[in-house]
């Protein structure tokens, strides 16, 4: 690989690991309970990570993108399932409970059912990313060896500490940062081995 092949790759990487790196930011920002003095915070931020959440499965997709058969088909679907499901908590959990409680400043029984919903599909959205990510980590170390292990270390972990974590610091930001390490080492590693060996 050139030096020009070698440009292409370093931002193939950025474009893998950016979504990762971007809810780990957003994260800090992140209030760590709703409350009315929270609230106009907690759904303006939800606004912005709405475009960002199915990235991080997007990404998995990109890493795939080389790849045929049918793990990637069901790694496909996986990160299809959790950007439509973690989409929905963002949307119910996020934006709305956020707006009814900023609307119901001394109580918002529609913002713990907003959150109540948000919460069931969460769990559904994690456990496809967990799928996307085991597959995805295991098609690539499959494919590049030891060169695809730390990446793939970090994406599971990532994903089974996202589980249980969303994206609040210090837990739920770390994961997003090593999921956003991750998807980079994923994507750069076997070129820079190719690279190497190729001295």
């Amino acid at each position: 690989m050139g030096d020009r092949g070698l440009v292409v790759k370093r931002w193939q990487a950025l474009a893998a690991a950016g979504p990762g790196l971007a809810l780990s930011v957003l994260g800090a920002f992140h209030p760590a309970q709703l409350t009315p003095g929270t609230a106009a915070a907690w759904w303006q931020l939800h606004v912005v990570l709405l475009p960002v959440f199915p990235l991080l499965g997007a990404a998995l997709v990109f890493l795939l993108r080389d790849e045929r058969g049918p793990l990637v088909w069901l790694a496909g679907v996986a990160a299809y399932v959790y950007a439509v499901f973690y989409t929905g908590l963002d949307t119910l959990a996020g934006i709305g409970a956020g707006l009814a409680v900023a609307a119901q400043p001394a109580g918002s029984p529609a913002a713990l059912q907003l959150i109540g919903v948000g919460d069931q599909l969460a769990l559904v959205g994690v456990k496809g990313f967990l799928v996307a990510a085991l597959v995805t980590a295991a098609v690539l170390v499959r494919r590049h060896r030891l060169s695809a292990v730390p990446g793939s270390v970090l994406l599971v972990g990532a994903a089974l500490a996202f589980l249980h974590s969303h994206i609040y610091w210090p837990v739920g930001g770390l994961a997003m940062l090593a999921a956003g390490i991750g998807c980079g080492l994923l994507e750069w590693r076997p070129a820079l081995g190719r690279a190497l060996s190729d001295r």
